[in-house]
């Protein structure tokens, strides 16, 4: 155990340790802001004093310009569940882009085949394609708009939909869509949801994580979910679920393991097979009202909606690699380090939070250890931050927020080693974590 330092002077020497380690990085940084702001396109990549910047990815692993391999946890925030070099997958794009091409402008067989899978793994009637979630979860809801004819979305707080879809709080953000359209519930209380949802009138779609991403991981309870469920069907909205995350976490996705029965489902990131990728779907009714084939319905266009790479890789990823015996197996290994983090942080500020292979860690100045809100989260933003540089330090790559994405084919040694640098840095700081 360190003696009597500081947080702060831990996390002062930390930065200097970074900044020493990663020489190259700061300097690709300071060429970037000259044509970039702030040397960045993803705001939630950017990290201070400056962001490392990877070189390449092999399986689980990514390598740093500056000559340094990371476990990568990261896991392309969801998306990445394949790792870098999937041989399946590989070969899949090669031989899409040798012999089918990129972008032919026109209907093609493969996201029919594409579609159909995920009707059916997912038990939806029909889908339709876009580039992202956040896409996915705009269509879903204009959608519900047009069917319902109303106007109003009720979601929660702490929920993210994507990046113009964002409610941190007990508001939008400034550059969320349709600023003055959303009723803001609390997540995880079953009265003020069932309040907002029947009470407020003109609701035509009610839009809510199973598992809030941005929490990190605040996990919503079987009574909170299907409360949501029976209040929309109560009031006729549309119960749209955002599974744009979730959905990897069963083969039906979280719906499945919650017994929800969702008007339409919002997915994307590793079900493009790591091409960008968004899809929406549902009943059939309600997606009828993107059938092109009726002068009245919506239109929904998008260069990319149906591009080759995403809809061959995709397909391929989730009926030869993500079979659903191989989603349960991936998925209780998750949850056995999740517990085993559990145990090592028992008595401390840190916390575990998540499902199946997705997890949040967090530091608390009440080590609270189980987070039902935002609300609930009193985040030590110092020790946070402290974690982050030391577990880069010993090989592992995760977001600054602390959210893990495990990808498929880590070695368990690994996860293990993870483990016992966790509960190394607890012991480490013992005078700074423990409660």
């Amino acid at each position: 155990m360190i003696g009597h330092t500081t947080t702060a002077e831990a996390l002062k020497a930390a930065k200097a340790r970074y900044v020493a380690r990663n020489a190259t990085s700061l300097k690709l940084h300071e060429e970037a802001i000259k044509s970039l702001p702030g040397g960045n396109t993803r705001s939630l990549l950017h990290n201070a004093p400056f962001p490392v910047f990877m070189k390449s990815g092999k399986d689980h692993k990514v390598f740093s310009e500056d000559g340094h391999a990371y476990t990568d946890f990261v896991g392309e925030l969801t998306a990445g569940l394949y790792g870098h070099s999937q041989p399946t997958i590989q070969k899949t794009l090669v031989d899409t882009i040798q012999n089918v091409g990129l972008n032919l402008g026109a209907t093609t067989k493969l996201e029919a085949q594409h579609a159909a899978l995920i009707c059916e793994r997912f038990n939806l009637s029909l889908v339709r394609f876009t580039n992202s979630g956040t896409e996915a979860n705009l269509h879903a809801i204009q959608g519900a708009r047009r069917f319902t004819g109303k106007r109003k979305v009720v979601v929660f707080t702490g929920g993210y939909h994507g990046a113009c879809f964002c409610f941190p709080e007990d508001r939008p953000i400034e550059n969320c869509i349709d600023l003055d359209d959303w009723i803001i519930a609390d997540y995880n209380d079953v009265e003020d949801a069932k309040a907002k949802i029947e009470g407020s009138g003109d609701v035509a779609a009610v839009l809510v994580e199973g598992m809030q991403g941005a929490g990190p991981c605040i996990v919503g309870t079987h009574e909170f979910l299907h409360q949501v469920q029976e209040s929309a069907r109560k009031v006729g909205a549309v119960f749209i679920l955002d599974e744009v995350m979730t959905s990897r976490l069963a083969p039906g996705g979280l719906q499945e393991l919650e017994g929800l029965t969702p008007d339409l489902t919002s997915m994307g990131k590793y079900l493009g097979g790591g091409i960008t990728f968004g899809v929406f779907g549902g009943k059939e009714n309600i997606m009828r009202v993107y059938d092109p084939r009726d002068g009245t319905a919506l239109a929904h266009s998008g260069t990319f909606n149906n591009n080759t790479l995403g809809m061959a890789a995709g397909y391929v990823g989730l009926s030869q690699v993500y079979t659903p015996d191989v989603n349960r197996s991936f998925n209780d290994l998750g949850n056995s380090l999740r517990e085993k983090l559990q145990k090592v942080s028992k008595g401390t500020k840190m916390t575990v939070t998540g499902r199946g292979t997705i997890m949040g860690i967090h530091f608390l100045e009440d080590g609270m250890k189980e987070l039902k809100s935002f609300r609930d989260r009193k985040d030590d933003m110092d020790l946070k931050e402290l974690f982050w540089f030391e577990m880069m330090e010993d090989g592992f790559w995760i977001t600054r927020r602390g959210s893990v994405a495990l990808i498929l084919g880590t070695p368990a040694e690994e996860l293990d080693r993870f483990v016992g640098c966790v509960d190394g840095f607890l012991k480490r700081y013992g005078s700074l974590v423990d409660l």
